[in-house]
């Protein structure tokens, strides 16, 4: 089990080294040399968890919806979606795998890295809850969830890509709320949309809630 755990430990260090190499650099001038001084590993243990830069890429990019998913299911499955981006621009401001994984997303300099995970996977995850919205008699009669997810992901990444590109990242947490205030208006009926919490602030929130939530389990499973 110790080992195992060692080897848990050694694959996150690697992840988050990579993850940092890839936001400061990008994909194709990121080098394998460059992530092994700064994980402080082998390059044997590095290719035992990894086989190539293209794997450790792929990896950052799938940690993006993992790492920025908010896991408090809520009554409103409409609050779920804003919970969603608002997690994720929190997130934004100190995970250095998620911030990774949006630099090699958005970074579409070459043709080697397919970059299409984290658009389909927030994707499915977004049209998803609004279906579940949807049933839950959250929606407006004329919405439909496949169009409007896809239009909350393409809209959010282009917030995102200004944000990057303008060096104003710290204020993505206060777009992407402006954004939900925009969005939500239109697909929410009007009793769902007064509930709804969309707030700059709310990411840390739920973040902070996910947190208590854990301690809690944790402490359960001790006793």
């Amino acid at each position: 089990m110790a080992k195992q755990d060692r080897g848990i430990r050694t694959r996150r260090v690697i992840l988050e080294a990579a993850a940092g190499v890839f936001e400061e650099c990008g994909y194709e001038a990121a080098k394998i040399t460059d992530i092994l001084t700064r994980a402080e590993v082998t390059k044997g243990a590095l290719y035992f968890h990894f086989e190539s830069k293209e794997a450790l890429a792929l990896a950052v990019l799938a940690a993006q919806v993992s790492e920025g998913l908010p896991v408090i299911p809520r009554k409103s499955k409409l609050q779920e979606v804003v919970d969603i981006g608002m997690v994720f621009a929190h997130r934004l401001t100190y995970d250095p795998v998620v911030r990774g994984s949006v630099r090699l997303a958005l970074d579409d300099t070459g043709p080697r890295l397919d970059r299409s995970g984290p658009y389909r996977n927030w994707s499915e995850l977004n049209v998803d809850t609004l279906r579940q919205a949807k049933n839950n008699g959250e929606l407006l009669p004329h919405v439909d969830p496949l169009e409007s997810g896809l239009i909350i992901v393409g809209a959010y990444a282009g917030i995102n890509m200004m944000a990057r590109s303008t060096g104003e990242q710290a204020e993505l947490r206060h777009r992407a709320a402006a954004l939900y205030r925009h969005i939500m208006p239109s697909i929410a009926l009007p009793g769902v949309l007064a509930t709804l919490d969309m707030s700059p602030g709310r990411g840390e929130q739920v973040e902070a809630e996910m947190a208590r939530t854990d301690e809690r389990e944790d402490v359960g499973a001790a006793v």
